[in-house]
């Protein structure tokens, strides 16, 4: 079987190391996905285990399509009967990219027909109830190429099923998984958040440290499947639930909002690492070494959705004259701020470019004072 990872752009290094972990052979990697090979066991794996991936999907097929008949006629081959059954719901939807088929509203229209012409036939059936199990097919036209898909998935794989849904300028888990790996986590150094919000960054940390499977907890889509039998999920998690470890890492995470830090401390009891994490109301700019080697590791309001732009600013000159005394401490810092670090007043030693959402951003990191 193929399947196809989707990542945030600038995760998909981390998220083929992921794939390489858990044994499957990488085919493809492109901007924001990640293409592999694996056995029927991979849909519940690659669910549970991929820390860096927004979802999963079952490659249908992939062929070479310019004309709109071309479409028709390479869905119309695939044996979609195969996974969809006779009843069951199957919507459209998808992106054309660099293509000359771009119109995506009749390519959905297109592809939904050549569909229902194949399961109409594969069935004996004129008109299909779809009224069974959803299966949300994706097409992706690259470069006039249209390769199919099912979503596995359902939910993005980024919601992990710990954090509220209705949190203010949320940082996205996958987003902050990556900048968790790229701080370098240790069970003798503390990792400190000072701007928490709803505890994320200090989360993700926690469960990287313990090794708790990000898509252990919830449900997947494709779970509603019979060609991936409950069977696979259960030992799917049975097997991350064994590679759990224990851990001596502690991690501090702090905000000047009580409600704030109430919301971390709940999401991190939903994610069973509330032991690991202490919790306090405290202004960014009394952060102290507190005699201990540390990390900052931080995403601070970036005047996009909390603050002004001034304000923001304002807050990073702050931060920098209070960061300036923690020593050897090192620092990793995101923000959409493209010159941050002239407010921070140091300059970084490695900028990385990430994409929370939509929204482009900018790892500012410091290793040494």
């Amino acid at each position: 079987m193929i399947y196809t990872a989707t990542c945030l752009f600038g995760l998909e290094a981390a998220l083929g190391q992921s794939i390489d972990a858990l044994g499957y052979k990488r085919t493809e990697t492109m901007d924001g996905r990640v293409t592999f090979e694996g056995d029927v066991a991979a849909a519940a794996r690659a669910s549970v285990n991929l820390r860096y991936a927004e979802r999963v999907y079952l490659t249908l097929g992939s062929f070479e399509a310019v004309t709109f008949d071309e479409v028709f006629e390479g869905v119309k081959a695939l044996p979609l009967e195969d996974v969809i059954g006779k009843r069951d719901a199957f919507p459209v939807k998808g992106h054309s990219i660099k293509s000359r088929l771009f119109s995506v509203p009749d390519l959905q229209r297109i592809i939904k027909k050549a569909a229902a012409t194949r399961l109409g036939a594969a069935y004996g059936l004129a008109t299909l109830p779809e009224d069974g199990v959803k299966y949300q097919l994706e097409f992706f036209l690259f470069k006039d190429r249209l390769t199919l898909m099912i979503d596995l998935s359902g939910e993005g794989l980024h919601k992990r099923g710990y954090r509220p849904e209705r949190v203010t300028a949320p940082l996205r888990e996958t987003l902050a998984a990556e900048c968790v790996r790229i701080s370098r986590p240790r069970d003798d150094v503390l990792f400190r958040d000072p701007f928490c919000g709803s505890g994320t960054l200090a989360i993700e940390a926690a469960m990287m440290m313990k090794n708790i499977a990000p898509g252990s907890a919830r449900r997947h889509a494709a779970e509603e499947f019979p060609i991936f039998p409950e069977k696979l999920w259960r030992e799917a998690r049975e097997e991350a639930k064994a590679a759990e470890r224990k851990t001596l890492f502690r991690a501090f995470a702090s905000d000047i909002d009580p409600e704030c830090v109430r919301i971390a401390r709940e999401s991190a009891r939903r994610a069973g690492v509330e032991d690991m994490i202490d919790f306090a109301v405290m202004d960014a700019r009394d952060v102290t070494t507190g005699g201990v080697r540390g990390t900052i590791v931080t995403n601070p309001p970036y005047g996009e959705r909390l603050m002004t732009v001034k304000e923001a600013e304002w807050l990073y000159r702050e931060i920098g004259k209070s960061f300036s005394s923690l020593g050897r401490w090192q620092m990793y810092i995101l923000t959409s701020h493209e010159k941050f670090g002239d407010f921070f007043g140091r300059r970084a030693d490695k900028v990385k470019k990430l994409y929370n959402g939509m929204i482009p951003c900018y790892l500012y990191e410091y290793f040494k004072n």
